[in-house]
């Protein structure tokens, strides 16, 4: 690290809740926030009828809104939140927020009118893009710096963090707004999950059992989310510091696009230890996609790196697997237990921190094409 990145805020919306206090208050909770999708009959991850409201008062806001994806409105949405929170009352700042799937409502949509009545509206091409995510953030919070999305499948948002940290330690911008968001909620998509046999079949009170490595199928749950980071090198109002990072890649072998003992998180993990300066973390914030190949994975990489063993967890037990978000609720989670020193277990894989406290945490994310990226943060 050239100089310590700070979290100045945060900001997100997802099933956990539309603010901080409800999303506090979803994790001091034993139980999941998943629900049964009505289309298909899957556990799902779905924001709530009060956090869909907030979605609505956006639309309402403005006639060009009423044309934007819902994965749009949810980065609009934690974007104020984290501007907000953040004190940036400025306009200079850059903003790289990705998605893995992007519009993916919007754009099954207009398919379908395209196959059905063999037109296509207007608006198809500006609102369905990928950089249409950052641009309209930008748009909202009358932006004047650097916008861009992306899409590194489902490390996307710590992919964005990279991207951040890259232009502020070139000088290239002093404050940055990096983050994910996802609605891929869809039967398509859902379908997608379903036709690679890596859905979950169980009930709702457990369908998603990340971490269990007794389990004999796959239990990925899909869920929707956007978080949203205020990055700088200042120290004020700071919720974190960034200080180390990782990332890898490794060739393609099978569906799940890592190694048995996942070689691109061993490479991602050493080099975010070698950048924070530090042989070990109290914790880590796994990946962990519920699935029986990717989290073994992940599991054997860090026991390669680590001796012995961080407390470990994860939230996609909770919440599913939110795609291109969800390394950003990750990180959301992780500062929430620097801040309140609490460890927030995982109920199939029970662990504590070592000494008791939380000092560092550090969290790893991947998606398909064996793209790693680890993150480790400290309490300031």
């Amino acid at each position: 690290m050239d100089q310590p990145i700070y979290i100045n805020a945060k900001g997100s919306l997802s099933a956990l809740g539309k603010n901080a206090t409800e999303v506090l208050d979803s994790y001091d909770q034993k139980t999941n926030n998943l629900s049964l999708d009505e289309a298909t009959q899957l556990p799902v991850s779905r924001l709530n009828q009060y956090a869909d409201q907030q979605l609505q008062q956006i639309r309402e806001e403005d006639p060009r809104y009423k044309k934007l994806d819902r994965s749009v409105l949810m980065a609009i949405y934690a974007a104020r939140q984290c501007v907000a929170s953040a004190g940036w009352e400025d306009t200079d700042y850059g903003i790289n927020i990705g998605s893995s799937r992007g519009a993916t409502g919007l754009f099954e949509k207009y398919h379908k009118d395209f196959l059905d009545h063999h037109r296509v509206h207007p608006l198809t091409s500006p609102t369905t893009t990928l950089g249409n995510i950052a641009s309209w953030v930008g748009q909202d919070l009358a932006n004047k710096g650097i916008r861009f999305s992306h899409s590194i499948t489902c490390s996307t948002a710590f992919h964005a963090l990279l991207n951040g940290i890259a232009w502020l330690n070139a000088g290239m911008s002093n404050k940055f707004l990096t983050g994910g968001s996802e609605a891929a909620l869809t039967p398509f998509t859902l379908e997608q999950m379903k036709s690679v046999k890596l859905y979950s079949k169980r009930p709702i009170r457990d369908a998603c059992q990340s971490l269990n490595y007794d389990k004999e199928e796959n239990t990925l749950v899909l869920g929707e989310a956007a978080a949203v980071f205020a990055l700088s090198h200042s120290a004020d109002h700071a919720t974190a510091k960034i200080t180390g990072y990782g990332f890898a890649g490794e060739k393609i072998s099978n569906h799940a696009s890592i190694s048995a003992d996942a070689h691109c998180f061993q490479d991602s993990m050493k080099m975010a230890l070698q950048k924070a300066n530090r042989s070990r973390v109290d914790a880590i914030v796994m990946h962990a996609p519920g699935t029986l190949k990717g989290d073994k994975a992940e599991y054997k990489a860090i026991q390669k790196t680590f001796e012995p063993l961080p407390a470990l967890t994860t939230n996609k037990w909770k919440i599913g697997h939110t795609f291109g978000a969800s390394g950003a609720m990750s990180l959301e989670m992780a500062i929430l237990m620097l801040d309140e020193q609490v460890f927030y277990k995982n109920p199939y894989y029970l662990s504590n921190p070592q000494k008791g406290q939380l000092e560092s945490i550090l969290l790893n994310s991947v998606g398909f094409g064996g793209n790693a990226v680890s993150i480790i943060i400290e309490k300031i």
